[in-house]
């Protein structure tokens, strides 16, 4: 519970445009990855899409935690594949 008190914290002293940015990359990955959105790629894409965004601006903002900003880059990376996988 101490973590997740920590990451809230850490969250609220982020400026206003990243604070918006992050929400929206993570409701937008969430709805496009429902199973209303399911019967087209292209929505599935935008979702793994969101979340590579998602990802990488979270390891960017943790870069001097090079641990685990290169696991949230990694994340990024393989959501950035999956994507391009969903778009073709």
């Amino acid at each position: 519970m101490q973590r997740i008190k920590f990451m809230w914290r850490q969250f609220l002293k982020q400026p206003g445009w990243f604070k918006l940015v992050i929400i929206i990359t993570f409701l937008v990955s969430i709805i496009f990855s429902s199973t209303y959105f399911s019967g087209n790629d292209n929505y599935e894409g935008i979702s793994k899409l969101a979340g590579a965004i998602f990802f990488w601006l979270w390891g960017y903002n943790t870069r001097r935690n090079r641990q685990t900003s290169n696991v949230l880059f990694i994340l990024a990376a393989i959501c950035t594949l999956l994507a391009i996988w969903a778009f073709l």
